[in-house]
């Protein structure tokens, strides 16, 4: 014979039962799901230790033309941006005074060679004449000053030549080395004096990169050795040309890049990734790494279901990145597809 149970105690029986099976359905709504991706497993891995030093990416050679002349500009045969050939004529002056003083010099030397070719026939008639004894020493030596002296005068009108035809060449101004007029200075009619700027030419094929450091970060570092630098926010490879003293107890590192396409700017914000040995690091895939904002991320596998985990990050290497804080070695993070990988670099 069974007993009853009182309607209180039914009750409380139900609502027990039901808070339960309410719980589970919360645990599993709450429980994270897996995310899509390929697992990974952080690993200590060991690093080159870098001291970026910031200079600047100079062009292996510019040079600011001028002249020795005083004259007006007849022609200016180029525009800045435009790219010359060494000795290709860029700026001329008007050199007709020179032209002038030309022909004045020409008949100079042309005087001073009849008079040179007299002394000449009268030292030969006087040496003869001497040697038959039918002439006195004395006027043996006079014919042979006057030899002399005709024979400087026209070595002095041919020198005068010679520096008249330097000095109409600076009527010329020729490129000194390939590369591109970055200044126009002059117009033509403008009126140029000695050491007047003409133009600017700038020859960016290579680049020189400086930066300064303490004496023990440069220590190592040997001509032809091969450094990373960046220019303009552009990673390039490049060579010490040399590491010399400079003020105080600093060193200057002096690198060349090679710019034949001239995709580097002259003149731009540069620095050199200085080795300082090695050290051990944190690395994940780029591919890895979340972004909201300013926050970095990484989705960490736990038994419990993913969950996103923000990191503080490094150093890039490569297709890895450096992650300093919020993840150790041991952990499995999630690289996500590269549909998804896609998407997330599109929407940033």
């Amino acid at each position: 014979m069974s007993l009853p149970f009182p309607r209180a105690v039914v009750a409380g029986l139900l609502l027990v039962v039901g808070a339960c099976g309410r719980s589970d359905t919360r645990s599993a709504a709450a429980r994270p799901a897996s995310t899509p991706g390929t697992p990974y497993v952080v690993v200590d891995t060991t690093v080159a230790t870098m001291l970026d030093a910031a200079g600047t990416a100079e062009p292996i050679a510019e040079a600011t033309l001028s002249t020795k002349l005083m004259g007006a500009v007849t022609a200016v045969l180029v525009h800045e941006g435009d790219a010359v050939a060494a000795g290709q004529l860029l700026v001329h002056l008007d050199a007709r005074d020179l032209v002038a003083r030309d022909s004045q010099v020409q008949a100079g030397i042309a005087s001073a060679r009849a008079v040179q070719h007299d002394a000449e026939t009268q030292a030969r008639r006087m040496r003869a004449l001497f040697a038959d004894s039918a002439a006195t020493r004395a006027q043996l030596d006079a014919a042979e000053t006057g030899l002399a002296q005709a024979n400087a005068g026209l070595a002095s009108a041919e020198a005068g030549a010679g520096e008249l035809a330097a000095t109409r060449a600076y009527a010329d101004v020729r490129a000194p080395f390939g590369g591109v007029v970055t200044r126009r200075f002059v117009d033509p009619g403008a009126f140029a004096a000695p050491g007047t700027p003409l133009v600017t030419v700038q020859d960016d094929s290579r680049l020189r990169v400086s930066v300064n450091g303490a004496p023990d970060a440069m220590r190592g570092l040997r001509r032809g050795m091969h450094v990373a630098a960046t220019i303009e926010d552009t990673t390039v490879s490049a060579v010490v040309e040399g590491v010399v003293p400079a003020a105080g107890n600093v060193y200057t590192l002096n690198a060349i890049v090679s710019n034949p396409a001239r995709r580097l700017t002259a003149g731009g914000a540069a620095s050199i990734a200085i080795p300082q040995g090695r050290r051990s690091a944190v690395l994940v895939p780029a591919a890895a790494i979340r972004r909201e904002g300013d926050l970095t991320g990484v989705i960490v596998r736990e038994p419990g279901g993913d969950e996103l985990r923000w990191v503080r990050l490094g150093d890039v290497h490569g297709d890895f990145v450096e992650v300093t804080s919020g993840l150790r070695a041991g952990a499995t993070i999630v690289v996500p597809p590269a549909a998804e990988v896609a998407a997330m670099v599109g929407g940033r």
